[in-house]
């Protein structure tokens, strides 16, 4: 098999301090616990609040100096919780300060039980407390089993919700689904949720019936510049591919790259980059390589061709089970600037790595033991990290 983009090098791992200045008082500074909490977001909004969502179902606010009581949204009764299911993403809209939209990945109850929903909503009068009310789906995607649902979302730099989905779960993506693009697991998807847009069925138009690119009515349109928007035999939503679990994924808000840390099986974790003048359909290899060696190569096309990561973890150097992927450091510690910050469930090493001229390097910063689940960033780049039930801020001491 072969691969491209020979500018993007392999992950090289260095334990000194030559080539990341992590300041020498640099902490986890613990802020508060919650219950199974999964992400951190801000509104954008001015306000300086973040917003946790809790996998169960909720939405909790923290304003600066405590947990408000009441949570901003409850949807525990459409959401089926446990494992890797749950209320898995939240995003705000880009004009969030004019429409009060907002919009969240959760695992549907029932009906249509542990398929991933992708809904919208707005905030009520109240600025704290969302509308139950304006509930709106915006799309439905099968899911075959309850692991590798993926769950990150985020609005881009062009202004498009790109959506993180995993291969469909089991083991070595039995289904080949990461490859084959009549479906849309396995895969980054990016579409338009414009509030303009009204009805555009895309995945029920008569060019797309034999696929699997979405169940239901729709509220969002294909962007004309996605890579397979034209090809009647693929889904339009897609954007990248190849992936096993993207569980954790970001935007640099500086530079609006795309880098998507995906979960690997036995062998290897891996962070995967997408620069910014990237038009799209990146095949990141799996379940062709799981990391950067090849892994089940029985349906793959000799010739094709992938991007390797840019971070490669094989699991016996570092007792890693689930790369968790975080954010470009471009927060108010200058000493972390342009750093990209990642870390493992399992292994619990917490990492900073340097991105130079395609050539990603590591330096190890600190053990935090089992337990992390995601990264979070609020309006001023501040980076945030939860491990266990905690919500705990990257910052200095004394500074």
């Amino acid at each position: 098999m072969k691969s491209n983009k020979a500018l993007i090098l392999l992950f090289i791992f260095l334990s000194g301090s030559l080539y990341a200045a992590i300041p020498a008082n640099l902490e986890l500074q613990l802020l508060f616990s919650l219950s199974n909490p999964l992400t951190v977001r801000h509104a954008g909004d001015g306000s300086g609040r973040l917003f946790i969502i809790e996998q169960a179902g909720t939405i909790r606010i923290y304003n600066g100096t405590s947990v408000l009581e009441a949570p901003f949204l409850d949807i525990n009764l459409k959401v089926s919780s446990g494992g890797e299911r749950g209320l898995l993403g939240l995003d705000f809209d880009p004009d969030f300060s004019n429409n009060g939209y907002f919009y969240v990945n959760y695992t549907k109850s029932s009906p249509n039980f542990g398929d991933t929903i992708i809904e919208r909503y707005k905030v009520s009068s109240d600025p704290n407390v969302a509308d139950p009310a304006s509930a709106q789906v915006i799309m439905r995607i099968d899911q075959p089993a309850e692991n590798h649902n993926g769950g990150d979302i985020h609005f881009g730099p062009d202004g498009y919700l790109y959506i993180g989905m995993g291969d469909g779960g089991g083991s070595g993506d039995s289904g080949n689904n990461a490859q084959e693009n009549d479906n849309l697991l396995g895969a980054i998807l990016r579409i338009d949720v414009n509030p303009s847009i009204l009805l555009r069925d895309s995945f029920e138009a008569a060019v797309v019936t034999a696929n699997k690119c979405g169940l239901g009515a729709a509220v969002y349109s294909i962007p004309a510049d996605n890579p397979f928007a034209q090809d009647p035999s693929k889904c339009g939503e897609i954007w990248a591919y190849g992936l096993r679990n993207p569980w954790r994924w970001s935007f640099d808000r500086l530079t609006g790259d795309l880098i998507t840390a995906d979960v690997g099986q036995d062998v290897a974790e891996e962070v995967n980059f997408q620069p910014t003048s990237s038009n799209g359909g990146e095949n990141y290899g799996w379940r062709c390589r799981e990391g950067a060696r090849d892994f089940n190569t029985t349906m793959c096309t000799p010739g094709d061709e992938y991007v390797e990561p840019v971070i490669d973890l094989p699991h016996s150097a570092n007792d890693g089970c689930s790369v968790i992927g975080g954010y470009v450091y471009r927060g108010p510690i200058t000493g972390l600037a342009g750093l990209y910050v990642y870390s493992d469930l399992c292994g619990g090493e917490m990492y900073f790595a340097t991105i130079s001229a395609g050539t990603w390097t590591s330096e190890f910063w600190q053990d935090v033991g089992f337990g992390t689940t995601s990264f979070g960033e609020d309006e001023a780049g501040n980076v945030y990290m939860i491990i266990g039930n905690t919500i705990n801020l990257i910052g200095l001491a004394n500074p």
